[in-house]
This record gives C-alpha cells, structure tokens and sequence, in this order.
C-alpha cells in the first residue's frame, strides 16, 4: 500500500490514481463476481496484452487492491480476487454501470 505522502492531496486524484485506468477498472469488474486466474482474465479482456495485465495486477495487489494466492498443484494455479479494501470499490463500480446505462439511453 502507498505511503500517505505519496498520494495527490486531491480525494479523487487519489482514486484515480489508484484504479482510474480502462484495464484496473474491467478487472474490477470482473473480480467483483467471483477469484479469476490470469488467463481468464487475458481472454475476457480482449485487447489486453500480457505484459498491461501482469502490471495491472502487480500494482493493485500492491495497493491492496486484489490478492493473489498461489497454490501447490502441479501445475501451480494462480487465482486473483478481490481484497476486504477492493470489495469497498463494488458500489463504485455499481455507480459507473447505472450512470453508463442511462447514458446509454441518452444516446443518439
């Protein structure tokens, strides 16, 4: 997690600073539902490569955002999941979704 020095004194500055990519904020959207492995992930995100994904996910794990937890299978199976602090972001998201549909209503 980021020092408090190290943050914008702006509030949203700091939220955006901390999800406000395209990619963070579809892996949100995705982990709200269920723990997905990286593959999946790479697969529903279409257009994400490997090396953004592999980012994205280092840095929110490193925010506290998602954890990662490994398991000692053969093959090792990686799962990412929402954190207790990333599962406070769901009635962002939540927000985002209406306000898109009803944009999209409005739309021409």
């Amino acid at each position: 997690m980021r020092k408090k020095e190290d943050l914008p004194e702006c509030d949203v500055a700091t939220t955006v600073s901390i999800i406000g990519t395209k990619w963070k904020l579809l892996i949100i959207r995705n982990l709200i539902s269920r723990p997905w492995r990286f593959n999946e992930l790479q697969r529903n995100l279409e257009g994400i490569s490997q090396k953004v994904l592999t980012d994205s996910l280092r840095s929110m794990e490193a925010d506290g955002i998602i954890t990662r937890t490994v398991y000692a299978e053969v093959p090792p199976r990686v799962e990412y999941a929402l954190s207790e602090l990333g599962q406070s972001l769901c009635p962002v998201i939540d927000e985002m979704k209406k306000w898109g549909s009803m944009y999209k209503e409005l739309a021409q």
